[in-house]
């Protein structure tokens, strides 16, 4: 589908989760932790008060608290409160990953696909973001959609390929609501074309801001008007 290349590309540098600050978001992302040395960690991070967050993180992370392993890890591989450590940080995240914490799982992925701390693999990446996926992770989902899509760590698929943008569209995730119409307004590769669907996946996309999707729902609206008002002679 090269219709699509160009667009996702560029879509996927937006949607890319950054390393930076990780620590701070991870709390939204798991249930919150019933650890009261994970919750002051999280509470002094939030306010700044790094050396005490990191040694908060560490002690709950010992005790083997998923959160405050990947927070941690986070920490560490940021050089946030401490000088940078990637090993140590490394066998943080590797830990909360392996505890099937599904962001950990994502951002292990990310790292071997981006080759950001370790080299680039994206076979391996493939297999943690298929773990996180496999939980509903958002992110997760849109970066094995473009995998597929790509034969990027993993066999060309693009029925596998639109599978996952779907879940990820139904997810919210704005890249893959725009993409997904684009399954649907062109069809093909299992997908039946529909330019209705379509133009609801797109107004999903507009409506989180996306000008492209705002666009393509204005071009398909008034495609399926003028077809609407050709009448059989």
């Amino acid at each position: 589908m090269k219709w699509l290349r160009q667009g996702v590309v560029a879509r996927v540098a937006v949607a890319a989760a950054l390393m930076t600050g990780m620590a701070a978001h991870a709390q939204d992302r798991v249930a919150k932790s019933n650890d009261p040395e994970t919750q002051t960690a999280v509470a002094d991070y939030n306010a700044g008060n790094m050396t005490a967050a990191l040694s908060e993180f560490r002690k709950a992370a010992q005790r083997g608290s998923r959160l405050a392993q990947f927070n941690y890890a986070m920490m560490l591989l940021n050089g946030e409160g401490t000088a940078a450590n990637v090993d140590e940080g490394k066998k943080w995240l590797r830990k909360a990953a392996d505890a099937n914490m599904s962001h950990a799982q994502y951002v292990y992925g990310k790292m071997y696909d981006d080759g950001e701390f370790v080299g680039r693999d994206p076979v391996e990446a493939h297999r943690w973001f298929l773990k996180a996926a496999q939980q509903g992770h958002v992110q997760a989902e849109l970066a094995l959609a473009n995998q597929f899509l790509d034969g990027r760590g993993t066999d060309r698929d693009n029925k596998q390929a639109f599978l996952w943008y779907k879940k990820a569209a139904e997810g919210g995730d704005m890249t893959a609501q725009y993409v997904t119409g684009s399954f649907y307004e062109r069809g093909g590769d299992g997908v039946d074309r529909n330019l209705n669907v379509a133009r609801a996946y797109y107004a999903a996309a507009a409506a989180q801001g996306d000008p492209a999707a705002r666009l393509k729902y204005q071009q398909l609206s008034s495609q399926l008007r003028d077809q609407k008002e050709v009448k059989p002679q």
